[in-house]
């Protein structure tokens, strides 16, 4: 054979070996890359830096990828390392995460529960080796955490319930709350009871049904609220756990003709939300500044790890223990008062917020 065109073989053969390695190479790390969407981590060569490891039971709902972005930024502008794990709403996921955050020498460990009770072993697991742990926004029971930090829940369903009375002091109500496994809901349940309980008593408000969705899935608020119209029962008001689950029942309300027609709450303040509100599909809304509790959470975060007094003056009692309580206020928004409000804070841009509205 030539001595050239055996040269020429040889480099061809070399040049797709490499070709081949390389795509197989790139095809691995697409995939690594795939399963790690929702981790974060933001960390520098400093080892004398505070870590701090933030574990969320999903980032289903809008808002959570809000308080994800926030808090990330405040703990890095006050200087700490941040690891960031999402369980998709899976309790034995978030557990092995908050191991691995735990194993990667973490001072503070940000716990938001996919389930109450389920996390608690998450929260043992972390004061045995020494991390202090902040329940945020959902309250982890008989953990006796370091910190709980949230809106005050009860007061978002007094908001809701007391805003459907005045404008339907009689009438069918339907409830559809979030999760049982969050602690918020039966919270945000003690709220509205608070508000409706006498109305009910006196039979000027008659309960259809009261339900729970797992996961706060709108799959389950869509088919609750469809099989009752299907069944030719009057709604005059629907009380939701959150926006998402206020979106699934507006759709349900919308194929049967009847959206703006039933007076219809949520919470969080999603754009989408928003936009209903503004179009006349959706009531209200419980609005949370979330910067507030990000940076609350982040600077308490910080005094933690460096063993300084959080300096709150409530608690709250977790089943087990009373714990310190940090609680903010939520506020009632509605068509009249977006401007002065979600659009003032710059929590959502007016033109994205009456993307679709017609006078």
């Amino acid at each position: 054979m030539n001595r050239n065109l055996l040269k020429r073989i040889i480099t061809l053969s070399l040049f797709l070996i490499l070709i081949t390695l390389a795509v197989i190479t790139y095809n691995d790390v697409k995939k690594l890359s795939s399963n790690q969407d929702d981790s974060i981590a933001v960390i520098d060569s400093n080892n004398n830096k505070i870590k701090v490891g933030f574990s969320l039971g999903t980032l289903k709902e809008e808002r959570w990828i809000r308080d994800r972005d926030i808090l990330v930024a405040k703990l890095i502008e006050f200087g700490a390392d941040v690891l960031v794990q999402n369980a998709n709403n899976d309790d034995e996921d978030q557990l092995k995460q908050v191991k691995y955050l735990i194993s990667q020498n973490i001072d503070v460990l940000i716990l938001v529960p996919n389930d109450y009770e389920k996390a608690k072993e998450s929260v043992r697991i972390a004061k045995e080796n020494g991390v202090k742990v902040i329940s945020y926004d959902r309250l982890v029971l008989n953990s006796d955490v370091d910190l709980y930090i949230s809106f005050d829940n009860e007061k978002v369903g007094e908001l809701m319930a007391s805003y459907l009375v005045k404008r339907i002091p009689r009438g069918n109500y339907l409830i559809i709350n979030g999760a049982k496994s969050d602690n918020n809901t039966s919270m945000i349940k003690k709220g509205y009871d608070k508000v409706l309980s006498s109305k009910i008593k006196n039979k000027d408000i008659n309960i259809l049904k009261e339900e729970w969705s797992v996961n706060w899935m709108n799959e389950y608020a869509f088919r609750v609220t469809d099989e009752l119209i299907q069944d030719n029962e009057e709604i005059d008001a629907i009380i939701t756990g959150d926006d998402n689950l206020a979106g699934g029942v507006i759709k349900a309300l919308s194929e049967h003709r009847m959206a703006g027609n039933v007076l219809v709450t949520g919470q969080d303040a999603d754009l989408s939300a928003c936009q209903r509100i503004v179009e006349g599909t959706q009531a209200m809304t419980v609005y949370k500044p979330i910067e507030k509790l990000a940076e609350a959470t982040a600077s308490f975060a910080i005094k933690l790890a460096n063993n300084e007094n959080v300096n709150v003056e409530k608690t709250i009692f977790d089943g087990s223990f009373d714990v310190p309580y940090c609680v903010l206020e939520p506020i009632l928004v509605d068509k009249y008062n977006m401007d002065d409000t979600i659009i003032k804070d710059g929590f959502h841009l007016k033109n994205e917020v009456y993307k679709n509205f017609t006078d």
